[in-house]
């Protein structure tokens, strides 16, 4: 009789006639993952089954509610610090693994009862059958991480369900269900998942008894992939050459890879895998996109620790309607909690109704909600011009004109209405909370609450800690943000704050750029293919010209010792020609909004205005040096908030701007970029750059760091 095995991750038990199980177990976690050490048990358990002359037939299970979630994204950031063969050696020793367990003499089926998402996936896929609950989902997304699967999962893939198969699920790095995961064949049946481990043992049986032919199956895998497609690989590299993802190459190397591999046996396609797999490990994008995941939890983490002591949000109030006002009014009604919307004009009040009528037309017509949810969720909405009830609120959303003297006049008769504790929390994007706060009875109470736009699908809210602020006020705000799905992030309160602070150090070397004479239609391109979804002309023409003018002015004046708008500043200039971007229809660019989303176009106009403000200068930079003068001052200006403690850490703050302003995320965010540039470096680059002006001046933090050969990002 098979003797048990045991172990921390993986244990073995002897079933009746001969079968036994091997179930998926990590003690004292809620998910199975294959780090190195359940990796390693894998293996032993294998070895133990293998030994055992008895055993006819495995079944593999899970005693969690996921299956396998994936490899434990913890390690790599250790292993990735070898080199590309040291990787692919490693790789390929622990594939040895899964090879001994496809090679096993008896049957194998793997019931699926929730995720089993890359190396999971990849593990299943060794079994000879696999059994789905229709509750599961399965998939390969380390495309998403800068990688592509590594324990097998581009061979096996490829020879189980085919190569397009293989190639969409290895591109697109998305999760399947059920239904599609049969349909694909990358599944040999569903199941309801009551009924998962009764049907997946019944096929069992049918493999041990010769109902099925398992050894065919098996035998696939370790051939060269069955009515090999060029044209499958030769049209993703064509689709992929017009995404233009030059700086995430993972997807690319996977094809020509998996290209090459399929007309190879099992031993050489791992090989060919492996090697492949090791050279992309050491790409920014893999080595940025792996760390953001680890930041992303973190942040999570760190939302969760910072809305510890707040008060529960039953009743929210929105001050102040329009666009930004219903779009927080029909975040926050969505998400359950109802909410009063009052302004002091009609016309704003419809325009904040028909905002959130939009929105919940558009989750009714993508079958999201149904109409008659949508209908119970714009109910709980109460526009009003008073203040009745307002007593009863738990926290206040101002989102009133960005005007000093008018946040303050409308706050300050409010502050009657509300009741003690009452979080206020404006949405202020460039002025200071201190300086909201000041003339209120209760400035304990007032807290920045920093959405963007366009508030239901912008990720990021910066909570703004003021001097006074309360730990409670920041609590319950950083509750409520995370309540309505967002990602909140404390940041102290300065101008800017620390999104928009970042973001004007970039836009104020753009300006200096075209003041200088650089083509400011070159520039977006350069930044575009940099990464960037949009250039900073197109961006500003985006945001308005008239509010990007303002927000740069505000924030520029709380730092005037080296934020210096140019003399001949094109963003001002367009915005007092009435040119005011998107809205207007006309910016850097024209817009034609005829088909619903603007068009842009090149503006001879614009392309006028600009040349008389560039008096006649010219500049030919490179687009490399195009991409150092903006990049560096962002990344200075991100060290500099580091300095100043504006934001708790790293993390936070390349998630800040990953989410706020879609920095480009094969670099991780600014910090993540300063890491890899090598901080050394970048302090060579500030001196090399001084004649730019003092958006170049290195900061003492990025001295003292590069002195100490320290890193934002030291790793473990």
């Amino acid at each position: 009789m098979f003797a048990d095995f045991s172990g921390d991750c993986v244990r073995v038990t002897a079933l009746d006639g001969g079968l036994v199980e091997l179930c998926f177990d990590r003690q004292g976690d809620t998910i199975n993952k294959l780090d190195d050490k359940a990796v390693a048990e894998f293996g032993r358990a294998v070895e133990a089954i293998a030994a055992a002359g008895e055993v006819r037939g495995v079944l593999v299970t899970s005693a969690k509610d996921v299956f396998i979630v994936g490899a434990d994204i913890t390690e790599f950031g250790r292993k990735f610090q070898n080199t590309a063969d040291e990787v692919a050696r490693d790789v390929l020793k622990a594939n040895q693994i899964f090879v001994r367990f496809e090679d096993l003499p008896v049957p194998t089926v793997i019931a699926i009862n929730g995720f089993a998402l890359g190396g999971g996936l990849e593990l299943a896929l060794c079994g000879a059958q696999r059994v789905m609950s229709q509750a599961a989902q399965v998939g390969v997304p380390e495309v998403k991480l800068g990688l592509f699967p590594g324990f097998g999962g581009t061979v096996r893939l490829a020879r189980v369900a085919g190569d397009r198969v293989a190639v969409e699920w290895v591109t697109g790095g998305r999760p399947v269900k059920a239904a599609d995961a049969l349909k694909a064949g990358v599944v040999d049946a569903v199941a309801p998942p009551e009924k998962l481990r009764e049907e997946a043992l019944a096929l069992l049986w049918r493999c041990v008894e010769g109902q099925v032919d398992w050894r065919a199956a098996q035998q696939r895998k370790r051939a060269p992939v069955a009515a090999f497609d060029a044209m499958v690989y030769d049209e993703a590299l064509a689709r992929l050459a017009r995404q233009a993802a030059r700086h995430q190459p993972a997807a690319e190397t996977a094809v020509r890879m998996m290209r090459e591999a399929a007309t190879c046996n099992r031993t050489r396609a791992l090989e060919l895998e492996a090697a492949a797999f090791g050279a992309v490990t050491q790409t920014q994008a893999a080595r940025s996109m792996v760390q953001t995941f680890l930041n992303e939890q973190a942040v999570k983490k760190l939302a969760r620790r910072r809305a510890e002591g707040g008060r529960k949000v039953r009743q929210a109030a929105v001050l102040g309607a329009g666009i930004m006002g219903g779009g927080i009014a029909y975040t926050t009604a969505l998400r359950g909690t109802p909410v009063r919307m009052k302004d002091i004009a009609p016309a704003a009040l419809e325009l904040g109704m028909g905002e959130a009528r939009r929105q919940l037309g558009r989750q009714v017509q993508q079958q999201r909600i149904a109409q008659d949810k949508a209908d119970a969720i714009l109910a709980s909405i109460t526009p009003q011009l008073d203040d009745a009830g307002f007593d009863t609120v738990d926290l206040l959303v101002e989102a009133v004109v960005e005007n000093l003297a008018v946040k303050h006049k409308v706050l300050a008769a409010l502050e009657t209405s509300v009741a003690p504790g009452t979080v206020v929390a404006s949405n202020t994007s460039s002025l200071r909370i201190d300086d909201i706060a000041a003339p209120l009875a209760r400035p304990e109470d007032v807290v920045g609450l920093h959405f963007f736009n366009p508030v239901p699908v912008m990720p990021l809210v910066e909570v703004v800690r003021g001097s006074r602020s309360s730990e409670a006020a920041v609590a319950t705000a950083t509750a409520y943000a995370s309540g309505l799905g967002k990602t909140p992030i404390v940041v102290k309160d300065c101008p800017g704050f620390l999104v928009n602070r970042i973001l004007t150090a970039y836009i104020l070397a753009f300006c200096d750029l075209v003041a200088q004479g650089e083509d400011y239609e070159h520039i977006d391109r350069v930044l575009e293919a940099f990464g960037w979804p949009m250039g900073p002309a197109y961006l500003e023409d985006v945001v308005g010209m008239d509010t990007g003018s303002h927000v740069i002015d505000v924030i520029s004046a709380g730092y005037p010792e080296r934020m210096r708008p140019a003399a001949h500043n094109p963003i001002r200039m367009l915005a007092q020609q009435g040119r005011l971007g998107q809205k207007s229809g006309a910016g850097f660019y024209d817009y034609d909004a005829a088909g619903g989303k603007p068009l842009r176009s090149s503006s001879k106009a614009a392309r006028a205005l600009v040349a008389q403000l560039q008096q006649g200068a010219t500049s030919v930079l490179t687009d490399d040096a195009i991409v150092e003068r903006m990049m560096v001052a962002l990344v200075l200006e991100a060290v500099r908030c580091m300095e100043e403690g504006v934001v708790g850490s790293a993390a936070e703050l390349d998630m800040a701007m990953l989410l706020g302003v879609g920095f480009p995320a094969w670099l991780g965010g600014p910090l993540q970029y300063a890491d890899w540039l090598g901080l050394p470096q970048l302090l060579a680059r500030c001196e090399a750059l001084s004649a730019c002006g003092p958006l170049y001046a290195a900061p003492a933090l990025l001295r003292e760091m590069a002195a100490a050969g320290r890193k934002f990002y030291p790793v473990a």
